[in-house]
């Protein structure tokens, strides 16, 4: 059971760091490869070829985008519901070292996905290939991606170990699967983001999830390890 728990552990930790490491090259290439000012008002994009090559396929559906920018709702409210989770446990149990340490990790996971979004709105990489209102929005990470691809995992995640009824299991893994693709497909179709603001993000959020996953194995062998004390 502690081996296969250190071998989750290892795994989790090496897929996270991989997937950010290409994050960071990722970023590194689009700012350095096939450079062109292609966008709005002359704004440049990496991969410039590529990208104007996928945004004429796709052409623009502003229909799609506001579709894609009402349902970030939905993990936001999932957010919102594990912090209700966090909450309740430490009104309940009096202590917030009493909250279930994979809650705590989750609430320090979301703020890190927010620090995320909010250090790429100051530092902007790409600039989306429309104007959004008459306004020239940043657009590398997509965040509506960043959003949903690093909190819905959490929700199918959470679920998993909290109840052992298959159908509440198998409901919850299709819709974060099915609500997940319809998300980024969607963004990805949209034409409101070049293809490798999508890339990049898919690249962010799976790092930082793993990176979650990698924090509460390690959590879980150290109360495994003082029960064994005990």
């Amino acid at each position: 059971m502690k081996l296969n728990m250190k071998q989750n552990e290892k795994t989790h930790l090496r897929a996270g760091t991989g997937f950010l490491i290409a994050f960071l090259l990722w970023t590194v290439l689009i700012r350095c490869v096939d450079v062109q000012a292609a966008g709005p008002n002359r704004t440049k994009v990496g991969f410039a070829a590529f990208n104007l090559w996928f945004h004429e396929l796709t052409g623009v559906h502003m229909t799609i985008y506001t579709i894609t920018d009402w349902l970030g709702l939905v993990p936001i409210a999932v957010c919102l519901g594990f912090g209700m989770v966090g909450v309740f446990q430490l009104i309940r149990r009096r202590s917030l070292l009493r909250v279930d340490p994979d809650i705590i990790l989750l609430g320090v996971y979301y703020i890190l996905v927010i620090l995320a979004y909010l250090a790429f709105e100051m530092i902007p990489i790409n600039y989306r290939p429309v104007l959004i209102n008459g306004v020239l929005e940043t657009s590398y990470p997509s965040s509506t991606t960043l959003l949903v691809l690093s909190v819905m995992p959490t929700m199918l995640f959470q679920i998993d170990r909290r109840t052992n009824k298959p159908l509440v299991r198998n409901v919850t893994g299709i819709f974060v699967i099915a609500f997940s693709a319809f998300m980024v497909i969607g963004r990805l179709i949209s034409g409101v983001h070049w293809a490798t603001d999508i890339i990049g993000a898919v690249f962010l959020s799976m790092g930082l999830f793993l990176l979650y996953r990698y924090a509460v194995d390690a959590a879980d062998r150290r109360r495994e390890d003082r029960n064994g004390i005990q």
